[in-house]
């Protein structure tokens, strides 16, 4: 019975759910979870992504098995009511030598640095796994850690705000890939929002990546 949950997480990392499977996976349990859930569903933005046939739509962080999640970050301690209030909605052009993606989230009051602002290091987090994941595709085994992010703030973020990552992959050298990005308000249509804050970073990936569990493996 001790080695049920070991044996549940391994094969969650040997047979992750696939892309579209993870669109099944989340059932908002609040009032506020469903709201925030519907508009970013049918967010005009989302609605133009779904129809170009090179994006792939997920919800990645649902990729890792139940078992971690309370050990992860972004899908454990951060995501939930007042904070992100639900796992983020991703679009990814995953076939191309240099990916792109897009990411709608919502970030709540509980994410605040100084009152009524989201903590710039959240968003910094954001953005290390944004870019990260964008340019997956495009190494060998389709995993790398953080060499080098930089990042420049611009405008503070609301609390309670609707927000979009867009990343894009920039160069890709054997198992190194440069990324640029940033977070930008989500706006009533499917223009562009306010920019909050840019990034550029560098991925490694390690020479031991092809024996590591693909957390985020697209499929």
């Amino acid at each position: 019975m001790a080695a049920a949950p070991a044996a549940e997480t391994l094969n969650g990392f040997v047979n992750p759910p696939t892309d579209a499977e993870t669109l099944t996976l989340y059932e908002p349990s609040t009032a506020s979870a469903i709201e925030v859930n519907d508009h970013i569903i049918n967010h005009p933005l989302s609605v133009k992504l779904r129809t170009q046939k090179a994006m792939t739509e997920s919800r990645p962080h649902l990729k890792i098995p139940v078992a971690m999640r309370p050990h992860n970050l972004t899908v454990g301690t951060l995501l939930g009511e007042g904070k992100i209030e639900v796992p983020p909605l991703t679009f990814q052009d995953t076939a191309s030598e240099l990916p792109e993606l897009v990411q709608l989230s919502y970030v709540g009051p509980a994410l605040c640095g100084h009152p009524g602002i989201v903590h710039g290091g959240l968003l910094a987090t954001l953005l290390d796994e944004g870019l990260a994941r964008a340019c997956f595709p495009a190494l060998p085994n389709k995993v790398g850690v953080t060499a080098s992010l930089k990042i420049d703030y611009r405008v503070p973020c609301p609390a309670g705000s609707y927000i979009v990552l867009k990343a894009q992959t920039t160069k890709v050298e054997g198992r190194k890939a440069w990324v640029k990005g940033w977070i930008e308000l989500l706006g009533d249509d499917e223009g562009e929002g306010t920019k909050l804050v840019e990034a550029e970073a560098l991925f490694i990936e390690p020479k031991g990546a092809k024996h590591m569990a693909r957390v985020y493996s697209t499929q």
